[in-house]
């Protein structure tokens, strides 16, 4: 079936009853096919994606935070087209789906068993919030208010990022306010129903999406971001939001997957990355990176061709983070408190800005496991990592580069947007660009299967291609 009809069919994947001629009774019903699936179901399916977004290896490679080790065409930028469909047919259908059934006076007492109808309709409008920011910042201006509209719209227009991040805020900001006092939401496999977390976790959401606006429309990112921070953030550790994967095949951490599962181990700890936290003497080295065959921190070079080494050579992840049931980080309280020191720099906020990047530098420590007051007191006393108002914004975002490890989205966007930390491309990029690509081109059903819709958006944003920006990178 068509990828861009499918990704207009709400409920995509799910299985319904189907009867044939009254005649034959009950024969042709399915005892295993329910009429109306049962919303934890949906909800624990749609986050097990969120661990698949934030582990996502080409954003990651993008902002040099890794790179490949046997075959480099990632590093080299050789993919141009990515598909975004999944995430429309998937989860997103699936959490359209969740708020009908909470809405519909046929299904919403049903659906009640699974969390207070308002609870359950708020978890999937955060979650929705989520997914779309996310396709956004790496596609730029995508199918968004015509989306997910069943047989209504087969053909979405796409909406600009402009109105889909001014949509976003609404959004976020209606749904955490929407929680009532009703049972937590069951099958919540992220925050475990936790209504304040959930609430904390659209905040800090708002926050970072506001910051995004810093160059392109500050007065409205000062507006937001001042919003969010009033609702209310992550104010510790105890709130970061990790996707915990298991100990079992269908489910195992994406690391641990390369590196023993299939024995590949494509990708390791990059010579970019490596070597800035080496000459910071970062005590985060070692829970981001493990010693090579000598026993020596060695990131794999960047996009460097021909291969002269083996994975035994250079530093993989480490292996705290990569077991099979280890944890990966969605937002963390030191990437909200970076936000916060990058906020008070700019003067959106009347925060101080050297306590809030230095209190952001010792939240992460902890995070990663490496905290003890001696090193961090040296480590930002150092030259190149104590605050100077002149170097502020630099500064900030070497350290958000550091703390979003394995955040590659994250960290790329953040890149683009700050145009920190300096990175040096790929010497011999395979797509004839010459510099890191600033976005993904889309999926090449939009040009086939949506071919009016995508000449509008070509015609309104530039090429597709990896190389025009998206509209808060200017």
């Amino acid at each position: 079936m068509k990828n861009t009809i499918l990704k207009s069919i709400l409920g995509a994947g799910l299985l319904f009853s189907v009867t044939s001629c009254s005649d034959f009774g009950d024969m042709n019903v399915s005892p295993n096919s329910p009429a109306n699936p049962n919303t934890a179901s949906l909800l624990t399916g749609v986050l097990r994606n969120v661990g698949g977004a934030t582990t996502s290896i080409i954003p990651a490679l993008y902002a040099q935070q890794f790179g490949d080790v046997t075959y480099i065409e990632e590093s080299r930028y050789k993919t141009v087209q990515v598909d975004y469909n999944g995430l429309y047919t998937g989860p997103l259908s699936n959490l359209q789906y969740i708020i009908k059934l909470n809405t519909d006076e046929a299904t919403k007492s049903t659906a009640a068993a699974n969390g207070s109808n308002p609870n359950q309709i708020a978890t999937a409008r955060i979650l929705k919030a989520y997914f779309l920011q996310y396709i956004t910042d790496r596609w730029g201006d995508i199918p968004y208010s015509e989306a997910l509209k069943g047989v209504n719209n087969f053909s979405p227009a796409f909406d600009t990022q402009q109105a889909i991040y001014n949509d976003l805020f609404k959004e976020l900001k209606e749904a955490q306010s929407q929680f009532d006092a009703g049972k937590t939401v069951v099958g919540d496999i992220l925050l475990s129903g936790n209504v304040a977390k959930w609430k904390k976790f659209a905040n800090s959401l708002r926050l970072i999406a506001a910051l995004r606006l810093s160059k392109i429309d500050p007065a409205k990112g000062k507006a937001e971001f001042a919003a969010a921070l009033t609702d209310g953030v992550i104010t510790s550790n105890a709130d970061n939001v990790k996707y915990a994967y298991l100990s079992e095949a269908n489910n195992e951490h994406p690391l641990y997957n390369n590196y023993i599962t299939t024995n590949r181990k494509d990708y390791a700890v990059s010579s970019t990355f490596v070597n800035a936290l080496a000459k910071l003497k970062d005590p985060r080295l070692p829970a981001m990176a493990e010693k090579n065959i000598n026993g020596e921190y060695r990131g794999v070079p960047y996009g460097v061709f021909p291969v002269s080494w083996k994975a035994q050579d250079v530093s993989l992840a480490a292996p705290s983070i990569r077991q099979q049931n280890s944890s990966v980080n969605v937002i963390t309280y030191a990437q909200v408190l970076l936000a916060q020191a990058e906020a008070a720099a700019l003067g959106w906020t009347t925060g101080n800005a050297k306590d809030l990047y230095e209190a952001a530098i010792k939240a992460s420590l902890e995070q990663w496991g490496v905290y003890n007051e001696a090193d961090y007191k040296a480590y930002i006393a150092q030259a190149d990592v104590a605050y100077t108002p002149a170097k502020a914004i630099e500064q900030i975002s070497v350290q958000r580069w550091i703390t979003l490890f394995y955040q590659g989205s994250e960290a790329w966007a953040e890149w683009r947007r700050t145009g920190f930390p300096v990175l040096t491309p790929a010497a011999n990029p395979l797509n004839g660009g010459k510099d890191i690509p600033r976005r993904m081109a889309y999926p090449a059903t939009e040009s086939t299967l949506n071919k009016t819709n995508y000449n509008a958006v070509v015609a309104r944003q530039g090429k597709d291609d990896q190389y025009t920006r998206v509209w808060w990178d200017k």
